[in-house]
């Protein structure tokens, strides 16, 4: 099996309702939020509000999908083992990633294609947190306009950023990020409120309901924003009583789900059909709105290299392998090999971020495929194999109904970027 990767924020275990609480909304809550006012623009204020309704649904259901497959293997594992519940319930044994759930469904294919999906997904993420920074700094600096020279200058950086390898030493640039990323909200907020007051009728000349093809596209960016999918059974292996998780989760996910319709709604009621896909390119040019803008920029481009880690962890596994090229020709090698392998992979997601043409567009395209993929497809699939031979029907349907959406809604997303504009 591949190695597990650790998250600095689920080290250890015996974490509070609380905490957990706290470590559920710091994973699920990225960059994407602020891309949610242009969703709302494209599909209309209430079905916008559906969509990121409807998606923080199916995601807190699909996680419960998890946690069912990771209890009946734990379950069939006592039972081949002979492990007592205590043994089964707390051992390393018991313990299963999202890697892990792939390989005991469908072998060494299963594991591969998971991780598969979650390095793409991760790259998603991590060069959505290019473009934004390209975006946001070539406002508040023209001089280092394109986006391109801002990646430029921002490569030699993330290179090195790459090299530490401490988890727990990046671990405060993630939590600075989510930090920045609250006060990015707030400032936008505040923004939002002014404007809609000088308005004095908000919902005047906003549509309700933009039209059909619009509510795929905002379902997309919802589902690219409740991120850190793979870390729900790393988060529930955190908490001191696992039985309080589910309820724990529920929390966090509504919370958050209704933290984003509000933020989506008042932003596209504010600017209407000047809503950036970036809503932060919409402040006011002032000193406030420029420092908001640096800050979040430097946070995310110093908790880029967390966000890498899944990435060259999987790569790096693939390299070390036993009995490899690699591992035959030495200790230095090895070492040299590591270092190229994260050069390279960083340099190629900032060549691809070059080309991303609109931070909106490339959300909506990342969170309807590799993150439908892995929200709803994967989970549905897993549930079927493991759970399915003993869950009711309606269990059953609800499963097919999951695996077929997610599919569909991932060709639709293909269609969308393929097809001639």
């Amino acid at each position: 099996m591949a190695p597990e990767v650790k998250v600095p924020l689920l080290e250890g275990r015996g974490a509070t309702p609380a905490q957990t609480l706290g470590n559920i909304v710091v994973s699920i809550v990225g960059t994407g939020v602020l891309g949610l006012p242009y969703a709302f623009r494209t599909a209309g204020w209430l079905a916008g509000a559906l969509g990121v309704a409807g998606a923080g649904a199916a995601t807190f259901y699909c996680m419960l999908l998890l946690l069912d497959c990771r209890d009946k293997l734990r379950e069939q594992e006592t039972e081949e083992n002979g492990l007592g519940d205590e043994q089964s319930r707390h051992g390393d044994g018991g313990n299963y990633t999202y890697g892990d759930l792939g390989e005991r469904c469908f072998g060494p294919v299963g594991r591969h294609f998971t991780e598969a999906i979650i390095v793409l997904c991760q790259t998603g993420g991590t060069v959505a947190y290019l473009v934004f920074i390209g975006q946001n700094i070539s406002s508040v600096l023209p001089a280092l306009s394109p986006a391109t020279v801002v990646l430029a200058l921002l490569l030699p950086v993330e290179v090195a950023l790459s090299f530490v390898r401490s988890l727990s030493a990046l671990a405060p640039f993630s939590i600075l990020a989510d930090a920045c990323t609250v006060l990015a909200v707030a400032a936008v907020v505040k923004e939002d409120v002014q404007v809609l007051v000088e308005r004095g009728q908000p919902f005047a000349g906003r549509s309700a309901f933009a039209g059909l093809w619009g509510v795929p596209f905002a379902c997309g960016v919802a589902v690219f924003c409740f991120e850190g999918f793979c870390l729900t059974l790393a988060l529930e292996a955190s908490m001191s009583n696992r039985a309080k998780f589910r309820s724990v989760l529920l929390q966090a996910i509504a919370g958050v789900t209704v933290v984003y319709v509000g933020f989506g709604v008042c932003g596209y009621l504010a600017y209407g059909d000047a809503t950036r896909d970036i809503v932060t390119l919409n402040l006011p040019s002032n000193w406030s709105t420029a420092a908001v803008k640096v800050v979040l920029c430097v946070a995310l481009a110093l908790t880029f290299a967390v966000m890498m880690h899944p990435i060259h962890e999987i790569v790096e596994s693939r390299l070390l392998a036993p009995g490899g090229w690699v591992r035959r020709r030495g200790r230095f090698v090895e070492r040299a090999a590591l270092h190229l392998s994260r050069v390279a992979v960083v340099a190629t997601l900032a060549a691809i971020a070059c080309f991303v043409p609109a931070f909106g567009e490339f959300a909506a395209f990342v969170g309807s495929t590799v993150c439908a993929l892995l929200s709803f497809v994967l989970p549905a699939l897993f549930h079927l194999r493991v759970v399915g031979p003993t869950a009711s029907t309606w269990a059953r349907a609800v499963d097919y109904f999951f695996l077929l959406s997610g599919l569909v809604f991932a060709g639709h997303g293909m269609y969308t970027v393929l097809s001639p504009q």
